[in-house]
């Protein structure tokens, strides 16, 4: 699964547009085990269903990601405390401290995972990093997208 993630992301052109890729909308978000970066076990689905939610799987070596921080970090601003903000961090090429240490030179607020076993990459079947996941507050899918000029604030106001 490793090997065929990090092919399709190579693949990708550098924007899809929503919904071209990955999780079907209007799919309940999947329950999905991965680690906080103390080595922990969070599930995913832990958070379905009480909250709208924007969930990013990222990377730290990744440039669309990258491009992606400054709308992320601004849509916490202002929608943090309405929507809970999860970044997992992918395990191609990256450890946990890697991912520890690039969340705190970047002062990244939000709550940070690492998927070390690929749980939620394949539950969300992730086609590449940059990869946006927006669920509404019964747990519904209500975006998907993939690229660093994705319209984070509008695809927030799809789950309020």
């Amino acid at each position: 699964m490793r090997k065929f993630y990090a092919l399709c992301f190579l693949m990708l052109p550098m924007t899809v547009g929503a919904q071209d890729l990955g999780i079907q909308i209007g799919k309940r978000a999947p329950a999905a085990i991965v680690r906080d970066l103390k080595g922990k076990p969070v599930d995913l689905g832990s958070y379905v269903g009480k909250t709208p939610m924007l969930i990013q799987f990222w990377a730290t070596w990744c440039s669309n990601c990258k491009q992606l921080e400054p709308a992320i970090l601004a849509a916490q601003k202002k929608y943090g405390a309405r929507v809970r903000f999860v970044g997992v961090a992918v395990s191609v090429n990256q450890s946990p401290e890697r991912v520890r240490l690039y969340a705190a030179r970047h002062k990244l607020k939000h709550q940070i995972l690492y998927d070390d076993e690929g749980n939620a990459t394949d539950a969300y079947e992730v086609p590449a990093t940059s990869y946006i996941v927006v669920v509404n507050k019964l747990g519904k899918i209500v975006y998907t997208g993939v690229g660093g000029d994705q319209n984070i604030e509008a695809a927030l106001r799809k789950a309020l």
